[in-house]
């Protein structure tokens, strides 16, 4: 009888399940990779010349260095006791054994079968791993050997880390970091000759995709001047002011720093109080405004806003020296002076986004010791003031880190947009990097439209001074909650703010984690309203009412413990903008007759203005 028989299979099958990873035309198949040599020599280039031109210093080695030092610090700890490095080694080889032994006895039945008893059973992805849906990973034993073997090692490194006892919180926080980076890049699912979809999708193609791949590689090296910007939305699709930030509006104010939008009225009369927007200089306001499906910008003027927005400039060198209090003055401060003279209202609502929403924390605080009491109300959007359980943003934060990306700012006096793209794309970079590193290049195929990828991709420049003033007074130091933050000669203190703050926490937050935004409430002076968000940093504030999507929680005072707020909080179905809009109209809702953009203000440009179009 034939091995087929003995496995349950017919030649035919197993012919078939061998044939799908065997070139077809090898003649076209050698050509193309001669094809694919040919484009990788163009990324190359792309890569190589503006370096040889001096045009770009490279700064691997600082990451790589830090990296190297953390884990030299979680292997001190493993080898100081020879018992308890053997017991580490001894449940490594334990695992590789049974995923051995599972191989083995894949391979005398040729199909997958139960283990036998008592022997420990395969090792399984967890729930929601994409990277392993293909059936082959099962269904073939080489495959399933690969990921058996890859998630033992990988799991066996996580464990390492939270087990090694005696690491500061820092040097774990950085481990459990570079294990998880190291692990995502070394996933068989990554390279053609492990991964079975990427294997059959070349010999199908007899390589061309390989082809495609280094082509769209060449491509996104050129796009970003030397180095790798990838790619992770079709942005043929899209355009700013064409179809993304289409809100109605002008350009009344312009600064060195920052452009004032005017939206115009879509309700007969609004309210008294105008709304002005400062959003992160780290990424582009029309997050806020990225179609008028989702736009939180519409939705707020549909409800009787007189809307103003903050957009930023994309720095180059001649804004190096903007600090904090450049952004506070020229930014904020200004935006409100436009509003003022705009409406001729005193009296303004204030709402801050991320960084966008420090900012405004600081210069709240400041602002109170100057007398200058516009401000009426400040809503912060996944906003962190105290920086003790800042997430995994505190990975690239200490003296050493912050020094040498000083000095990588110091010769252009502003850092690169890709460079901050690529740390916050790390953070989540089973999502934003590899799956498209897979897509692009290895498969030649294009990302689709995205409207929120492509907006993510729009990356932004920060001046050298205001980054390492950010840097150092909330990362490293966590001067503002701490009252010792320095601003305009002034020592100021979040107690000063007296104003009532409605404080928007998102539960799945990776940036601003809601346990931090939930202990930066005690520090303000006034009332808080808490409120927690489904879904992250971008989908749980931009979560319009229509789409009926996640749920946020409401309860009472945020303090005490994170966890027993949140066990006893309220949950409710939906959005949470009207629920704000209800609480904004508490604070005041006298309305008055709609103003229209110029009424008051010389017209500077329609909206979205031009500081939003500039691209790095």
């Amino acid at each position: 009888m034939s091995k087929a028989a003995d496995s349950g299979k017919t030649d035919t099958e197993q012919t078939s399940s061998v044939e799908q990873y065997l070139v077809k035309d090898p003649e076209r198949f050698a050509l193309n990779l001669a094809r694919m040599v040919e484009q990788a020599g163009k990324a190359a280039s792309a890569w190589v010349e503006p370096r040889e031109r001096g045009e770009i210093r490279d700064s691997v080695s600082e990451p790589m260095a830090d990296m190297v030092k953390t884990f030299s610090k979680l292997t001190e700890y493993w080898l100081s006791d020879p018992s308890r490095a053997l017991e580490a080694q001894t449940r490594l080889l334990s695992a590789y054994m049974n995923v051995w032994a599972n191989a083995i006895q894949r391979m005398r039945t040729g199909e997958e079968t139960a283990p036998p008893p008592l022997s420990p059973a395969p090792v399984e992805p967890e729930k929601g791993d994409k990277r392993f849906q293909d059936p082959e990973w099962g269904r073939n034993a080489f495959f399933d050997f690969l990921k058996q073997t890859y998630l033992v090692t990988t799991r066996w490194a996580n464990d390492l880390v939270e087990q090694a006892e005696g690491l500061d919180e820092h040097t774990r926080h950085k481990a459990n970091f570079y294990v998880k980076q190291v692990s995502n890049a070394i996933s068989p699912s990554n390279f053609i000759l492990t991964n079975p979809e990427l294997f059959r999708e070349t010999v199908a193609s007899n390589g061309e995709n390989l082809v495609r791949g280094m082509k769209m590689l060449a491509e996104d090296i050129q796009a970003g001047h030397g180095d790798l910007k990838l790619r992770q939305a079709d942005s043929s699709q899209f355009e700013v002011g064409r179809n993304m930030a289409t809100t109605p509006g002008k350009v009344v104010g312009r600064s060195d720093v920052a452009e004032i939008i005017q939206y115009s009225p879509a309700t007969e009369t609004v309210l008294k109080r105008p709304l002005l927007i400062c959003p992160p200089w780290i990424n582009k306001f029309y997050i806020l405004d990225l179609n008028p499906q989702k736009s939180f910008i519409r939705w707020a003027v549909e409800q009787g806003h007189t809307v103003f927005v903050i957009s930023w400039i994309n720095p180059d060198e001649r804004h190096g020296l903007k600090d904090w209090e450049a952004y506070i003055r020229e930014g904020l401060q200004y935006g409100l002076d436009t509003v003022q003279t705009a409406t001729g209202e005193h009296e303004v609502n204030v709402i801050g986004y991320c960084v966008g929403g420090t900012l405004l924390a600081a210069a709240l605080a400041l602002l109170a010791q100057e007398g200058d009491d516009r401000i009426r109300s400040a809503t912060f959007f996944t906003t962190q003031v105290d920086f003790t359980f800042a997430g995994d943003l505190k990975v690239f934060v200490d003296e050493d880190q912050i020094a040498a990306l000083e000095r990588a700012m110091r010769g252009k006096g502003y850092l690169e947009g890709n460079k901050m793209a690529t740390a916050f794309n790390m953070l989540r970079s089973g999502d934003l990097i590899w799956p498209y590193v897979v897509n692009n290049y290895m498969r030649g195929k294009d990302p689709l439209p995205f409207d929120l990828l492509y907006w993510n991709s729009d990356s932004t420049r920060m001046t050298a001074a205001n980054h390492s003033f950010y840097l150092r007074n909330c990362y490293l130091q966590n001067n503002l909650s701490q009252g010792r933050m320095e601003l305009a000669g002034r020592t100021v203190s979040l107690h000063d703010i007296m104003i009532p703050v409605y404080n928007l926490a998102a539960r799945e937050d990776h940036i601003a984690p809601a346990l931090s935004v939930f202990l930066g409430c005690k520090y303000f002076g006034g009332p808080v309203e808490f409120v927690m968000a489904g879904s992250g940093h971008i989908a749980g504030v931009v979560n319009p009412p229509a789409q009926n999507k996640y749920q946020y929680w409401t309860g009472g005072e945020p303090t005490g413990d994170f966890t027993e707020w949140t066990a006893k909080a309220a949950e409710n179905m939906g959005s949470w903008w009207p629920h704000w809009q209800n609480w904004i109209t508490r604070q005041d809702d006298t309305r008055v007759a709609a103003r229209k953009p110029g009424e008051r203000t010389p017209i500077l440009d329609d909206a979205p203005g031009t500081y939003v179009r500039v691209r790095v």
